[in-house]
């Protein structure tokens, strides 16, 4: 599950690299709502988002830096440097420095580029191959991922709806996260829920996802608990075994009748034999 990379750029697997591009699209999707007029709920929890997502691309950086042959090709070469500028964690600064770290995420584009670049074009049917043929490892990596972006998702839609109302019990980013884990692992506890229209479709969709996400984690938690049944032979040798041909086998069936023959004949003199022994 490796796929050729540039000169100095460390090679991952599709899956890490699935994994990045699509932290490096919800990151700058986080950054453009930082922007935006919302409640200061929600804001606190776009930019706790966002200082998680700069701590995994740190440690995307230095695990690139670690594993580069050359640290130049890829801190210069391969821009590593924007990498590492776009990763710095504003950890809850609001004023001049804090928006001058958010102007930093634009170095971002950088590593999503790179990453389009080295999954697109002759790579895709590698991908595409790639997926096929590890349909298993693939399949638990996007349930994963999946629930990851529902639970960001919903978490930020569900604060900002509430935030609206003054009769709502969702009032922190906190409360928002806790109803998302609650809901859609279909626990409910009911201690947070929404109580308006938006807050609860959200809900509804959520609940949705989460059917399917827990199914499909269930499905796969069987496939590894439960093995395949056992064969005296493995696959590879009964791949191999060649198929009899309708000659072969009415061969085999008259060469089993004519022993049969021979046998019956010699129990036949057998007993003709005892009967002339008795009555002489």
């Amino acid at each position: 599950m490796t796929d050729q990379a540039p000169p100095g750029r460390a090679q991952h697997s599709n899956s890490y690299n699935i994994f990045i591009l699509v932290l490096t699209i919800l990151s700058l999707v986080i950054m453009v709502l930082l922007l935006l007029p919302l409640p200061e709920p929600v804001i606190d929890l776009l930019s706790a988002y966002d200082n998680i997502i700069c701590f995994v691309f740190l440690g995307d950086f230095a695990l690139n830096m670690q594993r580069a042959e050359r640290k130049s090709d890829y801190f210069i070469g391969q821009r590593g440097w924007l990498d590492l500028i776009g990763s710095i964690p504003s950890l809850g600064i609001i004023d001049d420095a804090g928006r001058l770290l958010g102007l930093l995420r634009l170095a971002r584009l950088s590593r999503l580029a790179r990453i389009t670049r080295l999954l697109g074009g002759q790579n895709r049917k590698a991908l595409v191959a790639d997926v096929l043929d590890n349909r298993g490892q693939y399949a638990t990596f996007i349930t994963i991922l999946s629930a990851f972006i529902v639970l960001v998702v919903a978490s930020v839609l569900v604060l900002g709806f509430e935030s609206l109302s003054p009769e709502a019990n969702i009032k922190t980013g906190g409360d928002a996260l806790w109803w998302g884990v609650v809901t859609i692992t279909t626990v409910g506890y009911g201690d947070r829920y929404p109580v308006t229209a938006l807050g609860r479709l959200t809900g509804v969709a959520v609940m949705f996802a989460g059917v399917g996400i827990i199914g499909a984690l269930a499905s796969i938690l069987a496939s590894i608990l439960v093995p395949p049944p056992a064969s005296d032979e493995s696959p590879v040798e009964a791949a191999a075994a060649p198929t009899p041909t309708p000659r072969a086998m009415t061969a085999s069936v008259e060469e089993e009748l004519a022993k049969l023959r021979t046998e019956i004949e010699a129990l036949r003199l057998s007993l003709a034999a005892d009967r002339s022994g008795s009555s002489g």
